[in-house]
């Protein structure tokens, strides 16, 4: 596995272009320069890693944008040490730039072929989060209650579970809607109130939930 210096340049790249759609934290913006995005790719796709666009990952998934990766990680404000739970493992992508924002990251996924693949291929490029397989809606109660809680893809509503989960002043992020997502933000002010914002449209894969898949 090698990460050149032209991939690290064409990193470099990529968060101008990042940066110049708004995002600011530079935090985020350092992790996206520091992830080797090709490494998460089918070979087929390496050279189009750096371009600011999803690409298929297998199993009907896809690794997200990296300005959309970026967005939802600036409005989870992460602070070193927080605790994370990410619904949605997918490549994996998302859950190291949580680590390198310096969280510990509880991450879920429901597709066991794709939580396989990522679970034996993130360690390889030095990344650890704490890997579960199940169904993301319920989320981890066992592990609750969490800083922080992403959700990455879109989900037809708020799943109860997750912000039960969730601890007081914490913040849930999630991509809302059915074919077209509201990207929402939510914090918990107390034990049953929470404020909403919504921060625009964003299309996601849809949240998928009742049963985990056994192939």
């Amino acid at each position: 596995m090698l990460d050149t210096y032209k991939h690290k340049g064409l990193r470099k790249h990529l968060v101008t272009l990042v940066r110049n759609k708004g995002i600011t934290d530079e935090n985020v913006l350092s992790a996206i320069e520091k992830i080797p995005r090709h490494l998460f790719l089918d070979s087929s796709f390496t050279e189009f890693a750096y371009q600011d666009k999803p690409f298929p990952i297998g199993n009907g998934q896809t690794i997200s944008q990296p300005y959309t990766v970026a967005f939802q990680s600036e409005l989870l404000m992460i602070k070193k040490g927080d605790k994370v739970l990410e619904v949605g493992t997918g490549s994996g992508y998302q859950a190291c730039v949580l680590l390198e924002l310096g969280a510990k990251v509880f991450t879920i996924e429901r597709q066991r072929a794709l939580y396989m693949k990522t679970k034996e291929f993130l360690p390889t490029i030095g990344y650890r989060p704490r890997m579960f397989y199940g169904d993301g809606y319920a989320g981890l109660p066992a592990y609750a209650p969490f800083d922080k809680i992403i959700v990455t893809a879109g989900a037809p509503i708020i799943p109860e579970a997750l912000k039960s989960q969730l601890k007081i002043g914490g913040i849930l992020v999630v991509p809302v809607g059915d074919d077209i997502q509201t990207m929402i933000s939510l914090v918990r002010k107390s034990e049953t109130e929470f404020v909403q914002n919504e921060h625009g449209n964003f299309r996601f894969v849809p949240l998928l939930g009742d049963r985990v898949d056994e192939k």
